[in-house]
């Protein structure tokens, strides 16, 4: 008797998130296969195939190739997803990659977020910037990543420079939030419902980039953070992984954006938790029951634009290094490293790290 072969996830996308979902597949029994370019660096441990990402038949032939596709970035064109077996769902990834379709819903949901007001041209940012008032910040409704594709505005001066600046597109004026610091909260929603809740975790940015989580963080907002996302989750119907990032507010969380798939914040979970938010995103996917996630305090550092040297890294073993095998870049994010906090040498650890990465561009 033959025995079947085991799904088989097919993933939109071959940089590290799908790397890191490849390398997850062993726990749940499952084959991954990538749709990308030849040399993404999940080619170390997944197929990829060639793959026209913005072609709705290209998309579609891959699709036939395995069970169920998910994605591992929401700047994929919606059109492209609709008629998929697809998880999350195109609704829930073209309210994602849209900004002012996602605060909309967020609003829609009950939660706070910063005053916004939408911008289509330099007349109707003149407006934004009498309603919202400055300083504020213009970004594009669409595409913006890591800091890109926004603009600070201070004097209402600066309104054509930075309409030049986002060169035209459709954008949304977003008023400046005087917050404590940024969280992110990381949940998981199965075929069947069920859903699981990571910690909170606090985020440390620079130049627009993620450097540092530190995971748990704020405890008292946990269960106010897992009220808002189960509200996302069902009104979306989603299947998969779920990351919200917030402001903290003194007891306030400001709703900032939402991305639906695993996500940088939440890369600690590989060592920090009895399952990682990778594992439980191909759980959810494939119709599984969650795993734990029960965790441990974390510390993950960002390694942009080049990998920690080992030499800085080697005398701690508390230290994992994760290299995802991309070229050096200014701007890139080329690995990470975690640190379980618990650890004896963590203190030290943790201390030096801070002060290299202070350095770092």
């Amino acid at each position: 008797m033959n025995n079947p072969r085991p799904p088989r996830v097919g993933i939109l996308g071959a940089g590290q998130l799908a790397l890191m979902l490849a390398e997850a597949a062993p726990a749940v029994g499952c084959e991954i296969l990538c749709a990308g370019r030849s040399g993404d660096c999940a080619e170390h441990v997944a197929p990829v195939l060639p793959v026209d990402l913005n072609s709705p038949h290209a998309v579609a032939e891959f699709a036939k190739c395995v069970d169920i596709l998910t994605i591992e970035s929401e700047n994929i064109d919606a059109h492209v997803l609709h008629g998929l077996p697809l998880a999350p769902n195109a609704r829930a990834i073209a309210t994602a990659q849209d900004r002012f379709l996602e605060k909309h819903f967020f609003v829609d949901c009950g939660l706070e977020v910063a005053p916004f007001a939408p911008v289509n041209d330099l007349v109707s940012l003149h407006a934004a910037i009498r309603e919202i008032g400055l300083p504020a910040i213009l970004k594009t409704r669409r595409l913006g990543y890591d800091g890109k594709g926004q603009v600070r505005l201070s004097h209402p001066d600066q309104a054509t420079e930075a309409w030049e600046a986002v060169k035209g597109v459709p954008c949304i004026l977003e008023g400046m939030v005087d917050f404590d610091t940024e969280v992110s909260l990381i949940a998981a929603r199965n075929r069947s419902g069920q859903l699981a809740f990571y910690p909170l975790t606090e985020n440390f940015h620079r130049d627009g980039i993620l450097r540092i989580s530190r995971a748990p963080s704020h405890p008292e907002l946990q269960s106010l953070a897992e009220r808002h996302l189960t509200h996302l989750l069902e009104r979306l119907d989603y299947i998969g992984v779920l990351a919200v990032e917030f402001f903290v507010r003194g007891q306030h969380l400001l709703a900032n954006e939402m991305a639906p798939r695993v996500h940088n914040s939440g890369h600690w979970t590989i060592e920090g938790s009895d399952t990682s938010q990778f594992e439980n995103h191909l759980r959810a996917i494939l119709g599984l029951p969650l795993g734990s996630t029960a965790s441990r305090p974390t510390v993950m550092f960002n390694c942009i634009g080049a990998m920690c040297p080992l030499t800085e890294t080697e005398r701690f073993p508390s230290i994992a290094r994760h290299d995802y095998g991309k070229s050096p870049r200014p701007g890139r994010k080329v690995g990470h490293l975690t640190i379980p906090a618990q650890h004896p040498d963590a203190t030290v650890a943790i201390a030096h790290l801070e002060s290299l990465f202070a350095t770092y561009p």
